[in-house]
């Protein structure tokens, strides 16, 4: 069983065990500088979603029984040998020791990979394609599908199984307290991310402005979930929509991200104001919503959890637990996209390698979003959920941004120049956004187009269409 942190890359797919003492923020704001690394060792983590559900009767997988969530881990651990994270003696995930990816759950059945830290996006290609066909090696006898959408059509919440995980028992309890779409966040919605370096505190700066301020853009480029509870939901991505009510004070735009001086220190300063979730001692979890970092750092859970000293594994802990469009660890998360059929898989990261990994082209991006106002970025983030492509923005749309968004990326994969066997270079995985913005269509419009055509309104069809 899995205990700490793997030290390789940066797959989180369990609660880290560091018992190094926090002695002040500056500690803190180290974890995070800990993270620069020369450009040359830049590398790409991408992570995606899916739904498991019975290739029967579509319905979702429950994580017991001959066919659930843990039998189809074991089989996965029985092929790939990784090793098994446990909780409470159950199995619910697992780790690569060699490569550093990782396989786990999300609270209501999602399979998630973690992926590697890959050098470019042909290798990361290749890790995705290799890991569904593994998957369905295991998950075919089984009676096992996945679907690759942003959030679940037509199951209700209620008959979405739990998965044995004592974070999310702490999660599902809590979050009623502080949205009213937290739980539906949690259970059924799906996501592809990429997770990018920096070189130093700058750099970050840099690049956590312009993920932030770009993310509503990838959200509409990507947007895959038009459907709740079995019928359009007036939405194109309800799962961004869910993002704008779950908990608000963990999650969202970040403004401080564009104040003066941001950096590393900045964001400790908010995180350690953000409720904790849980302190971990050993194989327990202890519940401690309410209590801020901060208090803990000032001794507010002395008698109530054993090892009331703060250490850097609960700082760790505590930061896997904050959401905003773009989370800083000891590197970038890109969070603002759905899941999406296998083509996405490959496309989210290159979109943002392209625009992230390359200077010039990060600097012509840092230039296209200099003078956007505060009311602007959130304007964007609360009006494409439902309107996508068509967001109005300066006499333009949405649309109008993701076309540049899109051709700076472009630019900035050819300048990496890394080749596939056949001599291409990584341009070749933005296919599929690159469709998108010349037809003008996210992925959830062609849907709806569908829906409402062919499909006849059947939305059962969706398993066939969008399963991997």
């Amino acid at each position: 069983m899995v205990r700490a942190d793997h030290a390789k890359g940066y797959p989180m797919a369990r609660d880290t065990i560091d018992s190094t003492p926090v002695a002040g923020v500056a500690d803190l704001a180290a974890t995070l500088e800990a993270g620069c690394k020369p450009t040359d060792s830049f590398r790409i983590g991408t992570e995606h979603e899916k739904f498991a559900f019975r290739l029967a009767d579509n319905s979702p997988v429950p994580y017991e029984g001959p066919a659930g969530i843990e039998t189809l881990l074991t089989g996965m651990e029985g092929l790939l040998g990784w090793e098994r994270i446990e909780d409470n003696g159950l199995v619910i995930g697992l780790a690569d020791p060699v490569g550093g990816g990782a396989i786990s759950i999300e609270p209501g059945g999602q399979f998630e990979l973690s992926g590697a830290p890959l050098d470019n996006l042909h290798q990361t290609c290749r890790e995705t394609n290799a890991h569904l066909a593994q998957l369905r090696q295991i998950a075919e006898p089984l009676g096992i599908g996945f679907l690759g959408l942003g959030m679940t059509p037509d199951w209700r919440r209620e008959d979405v199984p739990v998965m044995p995980k004592s974070r999310y028992e702490i999660m599902t309890r809590y979050m009623p307290k502080v949205g009213s779409l937290g739980l539906d966040m949690m259970y059924r919605t799906s996501t592809i991310q990429v997770n990018l370096d920096f070189a130093s505190e700058a750099d970050m700066r840099a690049k956590m402005r312009v993920g932030l301020a770009l993310q509503p853009v990838a959200t509409a480029i990507f947007a895959n979930s038009p459907f709740t509870d079995g019928k359009p939901n007036g939405f194109r991505s309800f799962r961004a929509e869910i993002w704008k009510d779950t908990d608000n004070d963990r999650s969202g735009p970040l403004p401080i991200a564009f104040e003066d001086g941001f950096g590393f220190e900045s964001y400790v300063e908010w995180a350690l104001d953000v409720s904790m979730y849980f302190v971990k001692r050993g194989g327990t979890y202890y519940d401690v919503t309410g209590t801020t970092f901060r208090a803990f750092m000032n001794g507010a859970l002395e008698g109530v959890v054993p090892d009331a000293r703060p250490t850097i594994g609960d700082w760790n802990n505590h930061l896997s637990t904050l959401f905003p469009d773009v989370r800083l660890k000891k590197y970038l998360e890109m969070r603002g996209a759905d899941g999406g059929p296998w083509r996405r898989i490959c496309a989210l990261p290159a979109l943002w390698v392209g625009l992230l990994y390359d200077d010039g082209i990060l600097d012509q991006a840092g230039e296209m979003i200099r003078d956007w106002t505060e009311e602007e970025r959130v304007a964007l983030r609360n009006d494409v959920p439902r309107l996508g492509l068509e967001t109005p923005f300066r006499g333009g749309t949405v649309l109008d941004l993701a076309r540049e968004m899109v051709g700076l990326s472009r630019e900035g994969l050819k300048r990496r120049a890394r080749l596939n066997d056949g001599g291409q270079d990584e341009r070749v995985h933005l296919a599929a956004v690159e469709e998108t913005v010349a037809s003008g269509m996210s992925p959830a419009d062609v849907m709806l187009r569908r829906y409402n055509g062919d499909w006849e309104g059947d939305l059962s069809r969706v398993y066939t269409a969008y399963a991997y």
